[in-house]
């Protein structure tokens, strides 16, 4: 029965079936939200509100031609999208989206889970830097320097946001860190600052406006995906949707208390809240237009690291008054 248990954790719920019909349906979300923010209409035809609009387009891609540029590296350039895609899936099974409970965690609990998550969640820009250095085609070459150049300016904030609830909950693993603020929801507001900061560095992490300088289209064509077509862009296209929902889901776990309750409320919070977390990347997404990657290293040294490291100070008082 255990073995059961695990492999439905790991292909249903939350495994690789659950995350891809997520993934689409988030997409789909982000898709249509950002439309509505213009006041476009969005999706509208593939299934009611345009709902598989996302599974379709995936399909599609997977049945065109897949071509390999004849000065390509081909083992590299074939073998990215599938090991990206394997590195999102796998980070989001250390998501507790469900049972947490300490006394019975689930089979991808561990301490020190957080740091893994993190570690995992850097790997994708890597992946694009060399998916684009592999291409060998200049637009490709010029995106992958550009999502290697951001990495340096947003991953510092990125983890001193990330790592201020943890400070507080006195704990490196996530079932703890969302049980402590469950239990203490006064303290969200603590890591308030926080969020805010980790929102700005999830954006660009995920290359979207005003942070999508590597795929440029007015500047750079597609920069690192140029080249690419078929099923190997289909599956870089999954694995920045599963991207986005895993990014939510850490934000959704530190910042907002975690998932409480069984496979079923665990579902709903889990959906909940990470919806809520991108409909304010849409947001973003909506209200501003595309920066320099020398301002987003610039901004994010200049403000967004100093504005963690305060953050980081504001819960280590707070830890001290209230211990």
């Amino acid at each position: 029965m255990a073995t059961v248990k695990t492999l439905i954790y790991l292909i249903v719920y939350p495994g690789l079936l659950f995350l891809f019909l997520y993934s689409t349906f988030v997409e789909w979300y982000d898709r249509k939200l950002y439309a509505r923010l213009q006041n476009r209409m969005g999706p509208t035809h593939t299934g009611r509100f345009g709902l598989l609009q996302p599974i379709a387009d995936f399909f599609k891609l997977m049945a065109k031609e897949d071509i390999v540029p004849d000065r390509a590296d081909r083992k590299m350039f074939s073998t990215l999208p599938a090991v990206g895609l394997a590195i999102v899936f796998t980070a989001m099974l250390l998501l507790p989206v469900w049972n947490y409970s300490l006394d019975q965690p689930s089979v991808t609990s561990f301490n020190g889970d957080l740091i893994v998550l993190l570690y995992l969640l850097s790997l994708p820009t890597f992946i694009f830097f060399l998916a684009g250095w592999s291409s060998t085609n200049l637009f490709s070459t010029i995106g992958g320097a550009r999502v290697l150049t951001m990495l340096f300016g947003y991953e510092v904030p990125l983890f001193l946001a990330v790592l201020s609830p943890a400070v507080l909950a006195n704990s490196w693993r996530l079932a703890e860190i969302a049980a402590f603020y469950r239990q203490r929801p006064a303290l969200t507001l603590v890591n308030l600052l926080g969020f805010v900061i980790a929102l700005i560095c999830v954006q660009a992490k995920l290359e979207r406006t005003p942070f999508d300088i590597p795929h440029a289209e007015t500047e750079i064509v597609g920069g690192t995906f140029t080249e690419y077509s078929g099923k190997k862009l289909a599956l870089f296209r999954l694995m920045m949707d599963a991207e986005m929902v895993v990014a939510a889901g850490l934000l959704a776990t530190v910042f907002l208390g975690g998932f409480p309750g069984g496979a079923l409320l665990g579902l709903v919070n889990f959906i909940v809240k990470t919806l809520v977390v991108i409909f304010f990347l849409s947001l973003i997404r909506a209200t501003t237009s595309r920066i320099r990657v020398d301002q987003v290293v610039s901004f994010a040294w200049k403000y967004l690291a100093p504005l963690a490291i305060l953050q980081l100070l504001i819960v280590i008082l707070v830890k001290g008054l209230i211990s």
